[in-house]
Parts: structure tokens; C-alpha cells; sequence
């Protein structure tokens, strides 16, 4: 069994920056701290500017903790920055340097590492100071490999340790026990849902770690879509599904032209629906008819009549 003395003597803190540190002093460039915030939120942050390149501060703390994915209560050892699932996302334009603070406290059993796929500028591009005063919703999905005990029960376990083994052979099956987004089946419905309104426009940013996902909103579309999260790149436009390659982040813009609520899905329908890969989209405003409209309501067919 991997013990936390085995994988880690101390805490431990790693700093990062994402260009030559010594150039970055050379520049003597203002720095700007963030505070990041949990998703599917996203932290105060200019989307077009014309201010110079900064020295953008971040700090992520590993969590290894045990978190509920469903509603039964199943469990699972999770690996988190900053205590939820996916990470925070972090904000930054093109031009400016990332410095990441990396911790990983003596509390944790296991080592970690970060990967930044986009580390040469991430969320920086003209295509996007092109669209004004748009809100944003960051949705991370996750697949997850829990295992059954003899009576076909999901098992929990008390350290990422102790879970290795035999998530490591649910794994290898390459079936999921779950897809869900932001940590938890149904952790973007019901009062948890993402809101908008009749008019407004909203940047849903997606992202997958591990599978090739389809997100798909039901009653809408993508305006935009940048699926490879590339802002630079030409968005295509009106798609009604778009792919997120295992891996990447992609974005899609849409505005919302009638009020209710909207599911936006993993457009594999059963894993939507059976594995929890659904969020729903509570949007308010007034309905416009010429869009839509019910010319009659639902009534009972009637029997034919028997002479």
C-alpha cells in the first residue's frame, strides 16, 4: 500500500512560470494576484484590454479528499485544486506571464504534478474582444471509475492509497462508472443550475481530461464554437453539437433567445442520462412567440365511434 510517508516527506511548494523568469524581471512588469474562485463561476477579469502585459499570480493547493459524485452517496478519492472538481479556471490575455504557485500539503498521501496544455497563452485571441459584457460558465467534465463490492455496491475507501488497486483494474475496462460534470452527477441542476436571460450571451467553456466528449445544448445551439478552445482560430457557427477532444478545453457562445430551462448534455445521450453527465441552463425573460409558439395544447384523442 502507497503510505503518505512513503510519497511525501513534507509539504511541499512548487513555483512555475510560464516564460524565462529572469526576462520577466528584466521587463520589471507589474504583477496582478488573482483570486480564483470555484467553477463553473469564473474569477473577476477583463475580457478586452488595453492595458500591458502583467506578471499574473496564481496559487493552486492540492486536496486529495473524499467527495460524493451521486445522489446514492457513492464516494470517491479525489484529486483537487483548490477543493473542487475541475480546477479553477485561470484567466489570463495574450501577452501576459503566468506564475503559478503549486502547493502540496503534507496532508496528502500521494505526489502531484500540473500539466498546462495551453501554457504559451491560454484565453488570449482578437476573436474574443469582439464580444461584449458575455457572462461565464466553466464546465469540467469528469469519467470515473468506482469499484463494486461482491454485492454489486459502489465501495469506499479512505485514502487515494488504499482505493489504487482496485480502481486501477475498473480502469483498465476503459467503462466509466460515471461521466459527470463539475464533480458530481446533477451538480449544475436544480438549484445548483446556471442562470441567464432572454437576451443575454454566455461563453461556455468545456473540458475533458481523459474522453472525447459531445456537448450539446437542448433547445440550443453554438453560435460560436471555438472546439479547440483556440481563440485565435475562425469559430464555426450554428452547430448544434460540437466535439471536445480528451484532453483540451473548447468554447462555445450562445445567446439566449427564450425563457425555461435549457439541459446541456454529453450529447452520448445514456451517459447523460445514466451516468450523470447533464447540467441545466434556468433562463428568464419573456417568451417571443414568433420564435415559438403552441398553436394548440395536448387533448385526449377520442375513441372512435362503434356503430
Amino acid at each position: 500500500m502507497l503510505t503518505r510517508r512513503a510519497a511525501m516527506l513534507s509539504a511541499a511548494a512548487a513555483v512555475l512560470m510560464l516564460a524565462t523568469p529572469a526576462l520577466a524581471d528584466e521587463l520589471k512588469l507589474p504583477r496582478q494576484k488573482v483570486e480564483l474562485v470555484a467553477p463553473p463561476f469564473v474569477h473577476a477579469h477583463e475580457q478586452a484590454t488595453k492595458q500591458g502585459p502583467k506578471i499574473m499570480e496564481f496559487k493552486l493547493v492540492v486536496e486529495e479528499k473524499k467527495v460524493v459524485i451521486d445522489d446514492q452517496g457513492t464516494t470517491f478519492q479525489a484529486m483537487t485544486f483548490n477543493g473542487s472538481m475541475p480546477g479553477p479556471l485561470m484567466v489570463v490575455h495574450e501577452g501576459d506571464y503566468v506564475e503559478l504557485t503549486l502547493v502540496n500539503p503534507d496532508t496528502n498521501s500521494m505526489p502531484h504534478n500540473i500539466d498546462f496544455h495551453a501554457a504559451t497563452g491560454a484565453l488570449g485571441g482578437g476573436a474574443l474582444t469582439l464580444i461584449n459584457h458575455d457572462k461565464v460558465y466553466y464546465i469540467g467534465e469528469q469519467d470515473m471509475y468506482v469499484p463494486r463490492d461482491a454485492n454489486g455496491k459502489f465501495k469506499s475507501y479512505e485514502s487515494p492509497g488504499e482505493a489504487y488497486t482496485d480502481t486501477a483494474e475498473v480502469m483498465r475496462k476503459l467503462t466509466p462508472t460515471h461521466v459527470v460534470f463539475n464533480g458530481k452527477a446533477n451538480a449544475l441542476t436544480g438549484k445548483n443550475a446556471l442562470t441567464a436571460n432572454v437576451g443575454e450571451t454566455v461563453l461556455i467553456i468545456h473540458s475533458q481530461a481523459n474522453r472525447d466528449s459531445r456537448p450539446h445544448l437542448i433547445g440550443g445551439h453554438g453560435d460560436y464554437v471555438w472546439e479547440t478552445g483556440k481563440f485565435s482560430n475562425p469559430p464555426e457557427t450554428g452547430l448544434e453539437t460540437w466535439f471536445i477532444r480528451g484532453g483540451s478545453a473548447g468554447a462555445a457562445l450562445y445567446k439566449f433567445l427564450q425563457p425555461g430551462i435549457y439541459a446541456y448534455v454529453t450529447h452520448n445521450l445514456i451517459e447523460a442520462a445514466e451516468l450523470g453527465a447533464t447540467a441545466h441552463f434556468k433562463v428568464e425573460g419573456k417568451w417571443n412567440d414568433d420564435l415559438m409558439t403552441q398553436v394548440k395544447a395536448p387533448a385526449e384523442i377520442p375513441a372512435p365511434k362503434t356503430n
